[in-house]
């Protein structure tokens, strides 16, 4: 099975990946985002939750 990332041989020490760095990009990919399962649509008034109000402090 080749590398997800560049499709050269797999290396058994960072198996699925060829290399760390092919490994690095695939978790680069997961932490920002770039893999993602849909969820259900949001409605036009719901805020996404980096966007919601937090309480004021006074």
């Amino acid at each position: 099975m080749p590398c997800p990332i560049c499709k050269k041989p797999t290396d058994p020490k960072y198996r699925p990946f060829c290399s760390r760095r092919c490994a690095d990009v695939d978790l680069a990919r997961w932490l920002g985002g770039g893999y993602a399962f849909p969820g259900p649509p949001l409605d036009e008034d719901d805020e996404p939750a980096s966007e919601a109000r937090q309480p004021d402090d006074d």
